[in-house]
């Protein structure tokens, strides 16, 4: 709607209303293609077109709007058909191809997604965007040495793509190579010259990155940085109030941190996990076992926090209920390290000494 009203003020000689329209929307969602391509065309004096110039062009949008729309609201069979039918009308429609990819991943067939993408025009503002979910999709598919490839060749066409950059850390962060990811996320936050709210993010994962790659100094001022851009993000707020409460510093306000970030995500089981380990660490088990018991109604099958529990159980003498959890958290598939150490637990149970770290050792914060 953004782009035919800002297109019919621009036919009407209206370029400075058109670019207000424009500069409201950007504000609400940053570079958008679409909105980058139509804001450049006016600053070059251009006048926009019509979106719609056939009866067939409309019929295709009007099929576009309906796949997207019950697409995204649990109609997937039938918005197939919607997406399918204007793309019949209008083939290289970039927008409904994004959207029928779209629907691919989120119905599990990321290799049907990357046949749709592949059909993006190379002269279409979306041929990046499309792109980057064909090699986020290799990944997936664990040709991750095709989706970098990819990625890189992105980068390489444009070094201040920020998107195909962050797109590359992510690849990296998931597949746990931390110092590569961080080297990557400083080269898209070397493209940012004023850093805005939306930014928060790369500075966040390159946060997580550089803490993974033990360099806490550089990790902790990323996450300062990432809370200065979007104070309060609850997701800063748990991973450096929880690495604050592992060293042993800053107990209060990394307390502090935590609870604010369980009140804005009470239901995210990664976060409450962090405010029971953080109990945990501060010697106050039974406040420890009531909220990773909560996380566990959260996120049963996540490893790490079954662990947890079955660290605080042992802790205040329900010994066969943590022998419980550990035999759990050793069936979910933990990281290789981490199942060395349940299986020592399981078979010797927790030392006495809880006043070190070396228990915590390893334990991350959620939602990294």
């Amino acid at each position: 709607m953004v782009q035919a009203y800002g297109s019919f003020l621009s036919r009407q000689g209206n370029t400075d209303d058109a670019l207000k329209v424009f500069a409201t929307f950007e504000e609400a969602l940053p570079r958008h293609p679409l909105i980058v391509e139509a804001v450049n065309e006016l600053k070059a004096g251009k006048k926009l077109p019509l979106m719609i110039d056939t009866p067939q062009a409309g019929a295709a949008e009007v099929l576009y709007g309906l796949g997207a729309a019950l697409g995204r609201r649990g109609g997937e069979d039938l918005g197939l058909i919607y997406l399918q039918l204007s793309l019949y009308l209008a083939p290289s429609h970039p927008l409904a191809l994004l959207s029928l990819g779209d629907l691919y991943e989120a119905m599990k067939k990321p290799e049907l997604a990357n046949k749709i993408y592949e059909r993006v025009p190379l002269t279409s503002p979306l041929y990046r965007n499309a792109q980057i979910q064909l090699a986020l999709n290799l990944d997936s598919l664990d040709r991750t040495d095709e989706a970098k490839a990819s990625l890189e060749k992105l980068i390489a066409a444009n070094p201040t793509d920020l998107e195909s950059s962050m797109a590359l850390g992510n690849v990296l962060r998931g597949r746990k190579q931390f110092a590569e990811c961080a080297d990557v996320y400083s080269k898209g936050v070397d493209t940012i010259s004023k850093p805005e709210k939306s930014n928060w993010v790369i500075y966040y994962f390159r946060g997580i990155c550089f803490e993974r790659a033990k360099q806490w100094t550089k990790a902790e001022a990323d996450l300062k940085k990432a809370l200065e851009l979007f104070p309060d993000q609850p997701h800063v707020l748990n991973y450096l109030g929880y690495s604050w409460i592992d060293q042993g510093v800053n107990l209060d306000e990394g307390m502090r941190m935590i609870k604010r970030a369980v009140e804005q995500r009470a239901d995210d089981g990664y976060i409450v996990d962090s405010l029971g380990w953080a109990y945990y660490r501060l010697g106050n088990m039974d406040e420890a076992v009531k909220q990773l018991e909560r996380a566990i109604e959260l996120k049963p099958e996540d490893p790490t926090i079954n662990d947890h529990l079955g660290d605080a159980y042992w802790r205040v003498g329900r010994v066969l209920e943590a022998r419980f959890q550990w035999s759990h958290a050793r069936d979910l598939k933990p990281e290789s390290e981490d199942l060395a150490k349940i299986e020592a637990k399981l078979k010797s149970g927790l030392p006495d000494d809880t006043s070190s770290a070396a228990q915590a050792e390893d334990k991350k914060p959620g939602g990294g």
